[in-house]
């Protein structure tokens, strides 16, 4: 029984490690990409990003929801095989658009799978301790993914091409696929309400705003195409909140987001990834086309960023919960406004040095952001509601992250102009750091009642 176990506790943190490697491990091929596949303007790779995180964003929640009411082991099995035939799709890609269609329907598989895997977990193990260490190796193993990603992809791209960030996926998966088939026992489906309307209104309106945004920085603010595709964004803003509100079951819990706990966490979730997966685009883009540094360079360069993440949440963590979490929030907010500040004095000719101090810092920040953010969350959920609540933080963080790479995007511009690019960087910087400014005066002056 322990052997087993062990095996699926494993094949169940490859799932959280495979899902979160594709959101870095493509950023960094993103300019091979490109030129592989004709893409012209750099509003083409943001949607090789995008795809997949907004259809993540916009189907995480409606995951957890069929796995409990079909089986979480049936549905993890869909959606690793989905996830693995997106990949391989990916791969063959002719073209951008080829392409971004497989990476909607990976994305598709990433949240069918995704809050399984962490389900499995739970019940793998009935002693309480053990399954709080559990998770967080889970969680652990999935940070990994963070400089994991664009170290691998930089060695893939540069040894065997661009396709290979996708073809990695394929072999693991079938082994996970039989190891769950042989060895994962099934859950008792629960009667459980699947909200359909609220999935395809929320994932539409994530895709029509990032559609908008992206669109605007390739056509500019006054296109047609852009003032109408920001017209349905509203209108479709309207049809959610209005569908939701009559359901029983909505796909967003709009009860949960009365608690003020619950609702800054979830804005800040959003917040901190929409500069972090905004500044991930940027940097790899000034890294590779404006100094010109090999894919295997450029995702090594990007360490300082990503080994915070790794090192330091636990510590923070545990500070949070001596302390609350509402200071190391601020501390974390603070750091990240000052990191981004710190990309200001960037040039086109400038030093490592000075990048890699911001990256440190930027790091630093979301390190000690993300398990406070977490903390405040779910030291509010109510009773029988900490997987929604958790699934609700996920939710926000994908999609800030997918806004963040339309937003910064488009203000950044083409890196094929760089002093363009640069003013477009600083501008984004810019942007980043006000958002976490007012997520910063949000939780300062949000009556917080559990922090």
């Amino acid at each position: 029984m322990t052997v087993r176990r062990t095996v699926t506790f494993m094949v169940m943190c490859a799932g959280i490690f495979f899902v979160l490697l594709d959101v870095t491990i493509v950023n960094v091929a993103l300019p091979a990409i490109g030129r592989g596949t004709g893409a012209a303007h750099v509003a083409d790779l943001q949607w090789v990003i995008d795809a997949y995180q907004l259809t993540l964003a916009g189907l995480l929640l409606a995951g957890g929801t069929l796995g409990d009411r079909y089986g979480h082991k049936r549905v993890v099995t869909i959606g690793f095989v989905i996830f693995g035939l997106a990949s391989v799709a990916c791969a063959l890609a002719p073209g951008i658009g080829a392409l971004v269609a497989a990476r909607v329907v990976q994305g598709a598989g990433a949240a069918l799978l995704l809050p399984g895997t962490l389900a499995v977990i739970t019940r793998l193990y009935a002693d309480r301790e053990q399954r709080a260490r559990a998770i967080g190796v889970w969680a652990a193993i999935g940070s990994l993914a963070l400089p994991a990603g664009p170290v691998l992809g930089g060695l893939l791209v540069e040894l065997l091409g661009w396709p290979w960030v996708f073809w990695i996926n394929v072999p693991v998966i079938a082994v996970v696929v039989a190891v769950i088939l042989r060895l994962v026992d099934e859950s008792e489906p629960e009667a459980r309400r699947l909200d359909v309307a609220g999935v395809v209104l929320g994932t539409a309106t994530l895709g029509l705003v990032a559609f908008t945004v992206i669109e605007a920085g390739r056509l500019g603010m006054g296109a047609p195409l852009v003032l109408a595709a920001a017209a349905g964004s509203v209108l479709l803003v309207v049809a959610f909140v209005l569908v939701e509100h009559r359901r029983a079951e909505p796909v967003l819990p709009l009860p949960l987001l009365r608690r003020p706990p619950i609702a800054v966490s979830t804005i800040v979730a959003a917040t901190m990834n929409f500069g972090m997966n905004g500044a991930m685009l940027l940097l790899i883009l000034y890294l590779q086309t404006i100094r010109h540094r090999t894919p295997i360079e450029a995702g090594l360069s990007l360490l300082p960023l990503f080994l915070p993440l790794v090192l330091l949440p636990a510590h923070a963590g545990r500070v949070a919960g001596r302390r609350g979490p509402r200071p190391v929030m601020l501390a974390g907010l603070a750091l990240l406004i000052a990191g981004f500040c710190l990309l200001l004095p960037i040039r086109v000719d400038s030093g490592y040095l000075p990048l890699m101090l911001a990256m440190v810092v930027i790091g630093v920040g979301a390190a000690l952001l993300t398990p406070s953010v977490v903390a405040l969350a779910m030291g509010a959920a109510p009773p029988g509601r900490e997987g929604l609540t958790s699934a609700l933080n996920n939710t926000a963080r994908q999609a800030g992250g997918a806004i963040g790479v339309a937003v910064l995007g488009a203000i950044a511009g083409d890196p094929a102009r760089p002093a363009s690019f640069m003013t477009g960087l600083h501008r984004a910087a810019l942007v980043a750091a006000a958002a976490y400014l007012g997520a910063a005066l949000l939780t300062v002056f949000t009556h917080l009642e559990d922090s």
